[in-house]
């Protein structure tokens, strides 16, 4: 029997990856996945897969071929009445377009329930997508809106809607050697509304227990012409179709016809959304697991079908929308995938890589296989980013890559080649002394143990760069991917309001409330 067969599996260590490859074009990325067949994986935001690998959940995986560094992939563009995303756009992208929350209204509010800002800095559509999970919630919005996706081989491309795209748990009809390369949304018409509903066992990071995406069409009424746009506020206006798509309650997200029939042709009241509501419970047989039940997931579906069609006869579908979301981009962000022949990489464990780390040029090997958390530890120095977690939960491991927040323990190692890279060390470069941050956490007692603190201060200093005033609200947002197990988060937020206002006298000590924030007392 083997060392390692003796250990607990979170003890053992990761699938190992043994080559690293980032190509600087859509052709050479093609040519690789072609040359290394089922040992190849193609890597977009990597937050699902590296997960995987650490778990080993992914056998015969030796090459890692990362399309971050192939020009237009990160587009997001409106063209012909279609929001069109490239296989990199990240979930805070869509957050960032207001072209998607007016006019894709659902995919908005999925991206933005996603994860925390460092993973929707990260994440994207297309991988969410790919990993065919139930659960992932961009799927139903995607599937509501009538998506569909291109797929490009060596052999050509080929387009597929959402619902042919994916197959089964967490299968997809992608074949050897393809690679989904855009996905392109339908935006809502001018008698359109849609929205979508998640619950969650918690408020933030959050696997969904259902989520649900609901987009109806009405018909003219009044005289109205079939183009004339509805009204904004609440509509009688009969029901000319409806698309409701729901998430975790079978193998895949599940398109609900029965639900169209019960309202079609009828004004969405009250009665008529109950019918709705109805429909789902009779149509649904919903999974066992151990966030849910299936009796908790058959009776909450039918409630978010009713309340989500009340919120869109009553026009009320963006009342929750976040102003002006924290997406952590620092001063400067241009893009989280700078692109180009001179940022390519090509690495095997023996080769070395240069990355820029607090101003610094570093030079290490072993970035194969290795995450960037690691990496910065083992040949950076920077032993102030921790690991907590390991799967993106946490927050310890934050740190800004290319002006944007992450989490260095879902992103590939290899990815540091060419990069800017900013670690708890170099809030305060060359001074000796401690950031304006840093010394508002020693002052406010924000700090116990003090294992997450380092990833608490890159996400505060990014939030606070985006946001110079921000309300407790985006504070809140802004943090939802760091964990605190010993303060508590009152201490937290006023060393936030004291960063951006006059310090405290002491840490207890009573101050007034920064502009947009809450008081010291409230915050608690």
């Amino acid at each position: 029997m083997s060392e390692v067969s003796l250990l607990h599996p979170v003890q053992r260590p990761g699938q190992r990856i043994a080559r690293y490859e980032a190509p600087a074009s859509l052709e050479a990325a093609l040519a690789l996945l072609a040359a290394h067949g089922p040992a190849a994986r193609p890597v977009a935001g990597g937050t699902d897969l590296l997960v995987e690998l650490d778990r080993g959940a992914r056998p015969g995986v030796e090459v890692l071929v990362d399309l971050g560094r192939i020009p237009g992939l990160a587009s997001l563009t409106v063209a012909d009445g279609h929001l069109e995303l490239g296989c990199l756009a990240t979930h805070n992208q869509v957050v960032a377009a207001d072209a998607a929350w007016e006019r894709a209204t659902p995919l908005a509010q999925a991206c933005w329930e996603v994860g925390s800002p460092q993973l929707r800095n990260r994440a994207t559509v297309a991988g969410n997508l790919i990993t065919a999970s139930p659960a992932n919630d961009t799927i139903s919005a995607l599937l509501a809106l009538g998506a569909e996706v291109t797929l490009m081989s060596a052999a050509g491309s080929r387009t597929l809607p959402v619902g042919d795209f994916v197959t089964g748990f967490r299968t997809t009809a992608l074949a050897p050697g393809e690679l989904v390369t855009a996905v392109r949304v339908p935006m809502l018409g001018p008698r359109q509304r849609g929205v979508f509903v998640k619950l969650g066992l918690r408020r933030a990071q959050a696997i969904s227990v259902v989520h649900l995406a609901a987009v109806v069409t009405f018909a003219p009424d009044g005289g109205a012409g079939a183009d004339e746009p509805l009204a904004p506020g609440p509509t009688t206006a009969p029901v000319a179709d409806l698309r409701l798509a729901i998430g975790s309650v079978a193998a895949t997200v599940v398109l609900v016809p029965e639900a169209a029939d019960a309202v079609r042709g009828r004004p969405l009241d009250a009665g008529v959304a109950t019918a709705a509501a109805e429909a789902v419970r009779a149509a649904i047989h919903p999974i066992d697991d151990l966030r849910g039940t299936a009796d908790y997931r058959l009776h909450t579906a039918a409630v978010m079908t009713a309340r989500a069609l009340a919120a869109l006869a009553a026009g009320a579908e963006l009342a929750h929308r976040p102003p002006n979301p924290p997406r952590l981009w620092r001063t400067g962000f241009t893009g989280l995938y700078p692109t180009g022949a001179d940022r390519a990489a090509s690495v095997d464990d023996a080769a070395t890589i240069t990355t820029t780390v607090n101003g610094y040029a570093v030079a290490g090997t072993g970035a194969a296989s290795a995450t960037l958390l690691d990496w910065l530890r083992d040949h950076a120095g920077t032993n102030g980013v921790k690991e907590g977690c390991a799967e993106g939960e946490c927050g310890a491991c934050t740190v800004h890559l290319d002006g944007a927040a992450v989490m260095s323990c879902l992103v590939p190692a290899g990815r540091a080649q060419g990069a800017e890279i900013i670690t708890v060390e170099g809030l305060a470069p060359d001074t000796g002394l401690l950031s304006p941050v840093q010394e508002a956490y020693v002052a406010c007692g924000a700090v116990q143990c003090g294992f997450c603190t380092p990833g608490l201060l890159m996400a505060t200093t990014a939030l606070l760069e985006e946001h110079p005033e921000p309300t407790l609200a985006q504070v809140e947002a802004g943090l939802a991917g760091n964990l605190c197990r010993c303060t508590g988060y009152g201490a937290i937020h006023r060393a936030i309001q004291s960063a951006v206002g006059p310090p405290p006298s002491s840490p207890q000590g009573s101050r007034a409330a920064a502009p947009g924030s809450t008081s010291q007392a409230s915050a608690e």
